[in-house]
């Protein structure tokens, strides 16, 4: 059985060409500028609006969480980049933690859309996975990926999820109805 508190001290992680650090207040600029992406927003179904302070309280409370672990995505200068700054480019997360079935939900949000197309989203989703199956034990990961996001689902299935199911008109955009494909993958699944 799986801790209810899985997430009480969550790990950096990192990857060639990235960090993903514990996301909290200092990251309240690059978490605010993707919530003014109107395409960061489409991709993830968000209709709601949020004030600066909801957001600067919603990191701040990240650490006191252990039901979930929200990573900042960071990319790191390497190699022939190693004159240029870090940079905010989204967040992942593990959430909706189900103790009982060893399982967790996934998400990710890449912004702005210059950073889209170049791996990263593969990369983090990998490290992610990878730490949870074989750092926390947890035996299912899962994610829904809307129909308008081949790009997204194409990322997820380079780490390794495979579609299990298709949730029909899901979320409503723009005054269309738009599906929802479930993914997910096992402990015991092969990796890319």
């Amino acid at each position: 059985m799986i801790s209810e508190n899985l997430f009480a001290h969550q790990a950096t992680l990192t990857t060639e060409r990235l960090r993903l650090e514990p996301l909290g207040p200092e990251h309240f600029d690059g978490a605010w500028a993707a919530l003014q992406d109107p395409e960061a927003m489409r991709l993830t179904g968000t209709h709601a609006e949020f004030t600066p302070d909801q957001i600067r309280s919603w990191l701040a409370g990240l650490a006191g969480r252990h039901d979930r672990a929200d990573w900042a995505v960071i990319r790191r200068p390497t190699g022939q980049d190693q004159d240029q700054k870090e940079q905010y480019l989204g967040e992942v997360v593990l959430n909706d933690l189900d103790p009982d079935n060893a399982s967790v939900g996934f998400r990710i949000v890449l912004s702005p859309a210059d950073v889209l197309g170049q791996g990263y989203g593969t990369e983090a989703t990998r490290a992610v996975v990878r730490h949870a199956f074989d750092d926390l034990g947890l035996h299912r990961v899962a994610l829904e990926v809307f129909a308008f996001n081949p790009r997204a689902q194409r990322a997820y299935e380079k780490a390794g999820f495979t579609v299990e199911g298709r949730q029909r008109n899901a979320l409503r955009w723009d005054g269309a109805w738009v599906d929802a494909v479930s993914m997910g993958m096992l402990a015991i699944d092969p990796r890319v």
